[in-house]
């Protein structure tokens, strides 16, 4: 498979240095700040051991949602806000269930998941782990397309599914087809996209469309028609670029990985991005291994160059619900929707629980 093959210029890493060691402004002009937690609904959804669901690949009735709920992606459809979330039943294996609300905060939920491990070419990557962790946009003949991981126990792959009414879904499988890659760990693809009429759709930059993912560091994959995707190689080395890594004394000290989609506006592409904070060296106001969301800015015509990145965290577990459960210290943003004139944000708290913060 052909490669995207390209040298990263010197005078980008010495911005990317100056960038990771000052600590000058909390906030940037461009990015997307003054989100207040909805404290008066949040967690705006938990378990509900009620939900149950007839796995195919186990052949028993599941409680599909008993354990946890978390890290939800969004979008707006008839005026209404879809959640698309990930569920794990009691021995862990996750699933994606829907839940559809008029106002952004109150939800109703489908009682069956809408994407699940199946009997198809694809049990090997999803069993018994499952589907986890989706982020959606649109695409421009109105389609849906949604990238997830899928989880078989021992390694976490990065694929993509396609829908026309978001309850079917036609699995494309791993992101990453290549034979060098396909074992490699990736995961949660970030696609750059624009917002048309409230819609998030997914656009082209040169020609192609270009997706950020990982969960160490960040990497960059592109595709001219979103179903065959090409890594960003290093020339010489032939080996993935690594385009946004963690920085020494800050809240993204231990690792980096995306948020919702990469929004493409006036100022560059804007990616609102988790970060966890180291065991040392870290940010000490936070506690080892909390997770926090922060922003980075890249070009808007060369996606893989790195112009800015907020200096701290704009939201942080502070919550009893963010700071206990599953996983404990945890604010993992994934949803983004603008709604009747606000921003929503949806996040996981603690790997057990959804909530919400508005601007």
């Amino acid at each position: 498979m052909k490669k995207i093959l390209f040298f990263i210029p010197t005078v980008f890493f010495s911005s990317f240095l100056i960038q990771c060691t000052s600590k000058n402004k909390i906030t940037e002009s461009w990015s997307l700040d003054g989100f207040t937690k909805v404290d008066s609904a949040n967690p705006i959804m938990t378990p509900d051991t009620n939900q149950t669901f007839d796995c195919p690949v186990s052949g028993t009735v599941v409680h599909w949602e008993e354990k946890n709920v978390l890290n939800p992606t969004a979008l707006v459809k008839d005026d209404k806000v879809y959640l698309i979330y990930r569920a794990q039943d009691s021995i862990g294996t996750s699933r994606l269930g829907m839940a559809i609300s008029d106002d952004g905060i109150h939800f109703k939920k489908n009682p069956t998941p809408i994407l699940f491990p199946d009997n198809d070419r694809l049990l090997k990557y999803e069993w018994k782990g499952g589907i986890e962790d989706p982020r959606i946009v649109s695409t421009e003949d109105g389609k849906y397309i949604l990238t997830y991981t899928s989880y078989d126990g021992k390694t976490a792959r990065l694929c993509f599914a396609f829908s026309s009414d978001l309850i079917h879904w036609q699995k494309m499988g791993p992101v990453i087809k290549d034979e060098k890659y396909i074992n490699t760990w990736s995961k949660s693809g970030a696609i750059v996209s624009k917002e048309v009429d409230g819609k998030i759709i997914a656009t082209k930059i040169n020609g192609r469309y270009w997706m950020y993912f990982g969960d160490t560091d960040l990497f960059l994959a592109s595709s001219e028609d979103l179903i065959h995707w090409e890594m960003a190689e290093n020339a010489e080395s032939k080996k993935m670029i690594s385009i946004m890594h963690p920085r020494m004394g800050y809240h993204d000290s231990r690792l980096v990985e995306p948020g919702p989609y990469a929004l493409l506006r006036k100022e560059g592409i804007l990616l609102i991005y988790n970060g966890s904070n180291a065991a040392n060296f870290n940010d000490t106001s936070l506690p080892k291994f909390s997770y926090s969301a922060g922003q980075a800015l890249f070009s808007a015509t060369a996606p893989y160059q790195l112009i800015n990145r907020t200096n701290t965290y704009f939201i942080k577990p502070d919550k009893e619900y963010e700071k206990v459960g599953e996983v404990n210290e945890v604010c993992f943003v994934e949803g983004l929707v603008h709604f009747k004139n606000k921003w929503f944000l949806y996040y996981g708290t603690a790997d057990s629980k959804i909530a919400v913060a508005v601007k």
